[in-house]
């Protein structure tokens, strides 16, 4: 069975950057659709950003539009999310799922929609 998993988290202060990457152990990560979300403490676990298995299709939520970037490459089995001028509340655990593609009408930005899930690394922005 396909299990992501994820590494780059770390503490940074405001302002900073930090990559994140979610590798596919198992199977490729190519054919799935990608996911992060992340979750605060006290907080619901929310949409950061998707990308296609096509790679030409990626979704912000709003709140991180302009600062991060998602970026894929089969050809080495991962998925990145670039973090740029991070802010205090960024910080969270930052999950990276997989979705099945089945039409093209299924959601992205719902975590219900996904079918693997990562364990999580925490980013710490600090002020």
């Amino acid at each position: 069975q396909v299990q992501p998993v994820e590494s780059g988290g770390g503490l940074v202060q405001a302002g900073d950057s930090l990559r994140l990457t979610c590798v596919a152990t198992g199977r490729t990560i190519n054919g799935y659709n990608v996911g992060w979300f992340r979750q605060a403490p006290g907080e619901e676990r929310e949409f950061v950003s998707a990308i296609k298995w096509s790679a030409d299709t990626t979704h912000y939520s709003d709140s991180v539009k302009g600062r991060f970037t998602i970026s894929r490459d089969n050809a080495q089995n991962a998925v990145w999310l670039q973090m740029h001028s991070l802010k205090p509340e960024d910080t969270a655990v930052y999950y990276c799922a997989l979705q099945i593609p089945v039409t093209t009408s299924q959601s992205m930005r719902h975590d219900s929609q996904y079918h693997y899930w990562g364990r999580g690394t925490q980013v710490t922005v600090s002020s």
